[in-house]
């Protein structure tokens, strides 16, 4: 192995998990390309039993999960969240991809406009005005994701 290689991080997929849709859906494709798949929340759930998954309980307040999963994040991490706001400290952060539930990618293109239409909503619903929240998690979601968390990791692998 030369220097190069033992500089080069592993891929992980890190999960923000509270509230994720997709728990099982991440460690299929994680399991599938051979990846560590850390999921991060500040609650108990279950998940499978394998060397490669593992969970983080971060007690404490509210965005300490989101604190650690941006310490796990390196150029080789590829995040799923569906917080605005850790989304840009990820890509700030510089992973190589981050993506919401619904497979959609935050990019350094798009996450300006994403924080700003969130920080719009916020003073909307602080004002009173009744606005609809995201739309039922759908199986078309669910397909997106799956395709969209496969081809990060394919680009990864092979463009590392």
């Amino acid at each position: 192995m030369d220097q190069t290689e033992q500089d080069t991080p592993p891929i992980r997929l890190l999960v923000d998990a509270d509230a994720c849709p997709v728990r099982e859906e991440c460690v299929k494709v994680a399991l599938r390309h051979g990846v560590r798949v850390t999921f991060v929340s500040n609650s108990f759930f279950r998940i499978e039993a394998d060397p490669l998954v593992e969970r983080e309980i971060v007690p404490g307040n509210f965005d300490a999960a989101d604190d650690r999963i941006v310490e796990h994040v390196t150029r080789r991490a590829v995040v799923v969240t569906a917080d605005i706001l850790l989304a840009e400290r990820c890509l700030k952060a510089e992973a190589a991809a981050v993506m919401s539930h619904t497979g959609k990618p935050f990019t350094p293109d798009s996450i300006g406009m994403a924080v700003a239409t969130r920080s719009i909503m916020a003073d909307l619903r602080a004002g009173g005005a009744q606005v609809g929240g995201p739309a039922p998690f759908s199986r078309q979601d669910r397909s997106r994701f799956l395709s969209a968390l496969d081809l990060a990791l394919v680009r990864l692998k092979r463009h590392g």
